[in-house]
């Protein structure tokens, strides 16, 4: 940018908040555009409109529809600072000749850490423990609170793209053994790196598995992936963990 230009708007829904930009990232921002909230664009006239080059989305706000691009003439760029974008209508962004922006990578190993502790959480029974123990009536506790064993144990992860592969990882150090199932096998050589076992049918999977970890994005193909059928294919047993990106319960169809 040429010294004395302008700097381009960026229109956020607001700073702070439940659905605001956190305040660490506004000096960065400041550096590069000039920040528009949505308050501010809804009391403006027209010239602030005109102004706005690009939007950053924080917790899918503001709401991107056809009377906000229809009011942004001047708009390029939508950042979006998730990975998931089900949430867009992606077809009707690029009518506008309007370019979308994710964050793909950003949070892979944070979300492979979650859907770890999630399960050791489940299979140790952490949840009702910390109860327990904060309870003031609590004297005992039976030696079955214990839960399950992970060491050993037989993990299932359907999808093995970025976290997927990341979860393996995390498992091998609790010796694990790793089924998986995904549309492309991975490479031999990231097999044997972490044990992983290739499954063609999900079904082999799910019979095999003491933990099923489904992660997998939100699309047409894998709405309704895990229902009654292929839970009831899994030991009575398992245990099933979702972190898969988009509205998690709109993949089972007995939710």
């Amino acid at each position: 940018m040429m010294e004395g230009e302008e700097l381009p708007g960026l229109l956020v829904n607001e700073v702070g908040g439940m659905h605001g930009i956190l305040h660490d990232h506004v000096e960065f921002l400041r550096k590069h555009f000039c920040l528009i909230i949505m308050k501010e664009l809804l009391e403006s006239k027209k010239n602030l409109r005109k102004k706005v080059q690009a939007i950053y989305l924080w917790w899918h706000k503001p709401v991107i529809d056809k009377d906000l691009l229809q009011s942004l003439p001047n708009l390029k760029v939508i950042a979006n600072s998730g990975v998931g974008m089900d949430h867009l209508d992606l077809k009707l962004v690029a009518s506008f000749g309007v370019k979308m922006a994710n964050a793909p990578r950003a949070v892979s190993s944070s979300t492979a850490d979650t859907g770890m502790a999630l399960l050791l959480a489940s299979a140790r029974r952490l949840v009702e423990g910390y109860h327990v123990a904060s309870s003031p009536g609590m004297e005992y506790c039976e030696a079955d609170f214990l839960g399950v064993e992970v060491t050993g144990a037989t993990l299932g992860i359907i999808g093995m793209g970025s976290i997927g592969y990341k979860i393996a990882l995390r498992a091998k150090a609790f010796e694990m053994k790793i089924l998986y199932h995904n549309r492309t096998r991975r490479k031999e050589q990231e097999e044997q790196a972490v044990g992983a076992i290739y499954c063609e049918k999900l079904d082999d999977l799910l019979c095999q598995a003491d933990f099923v970890m489904v992660v997998v994005s939100l699309t047409p193909q894998t709405h309704k992936l895990i229902g009654k059928r292929e839970m009831e294919l899994m030991k009575p047993t398992a245990t099933l963990v979702n972190i898969s990106r988009g509205s998690i319960w709109k993949i089972c169809s007995i939710c």
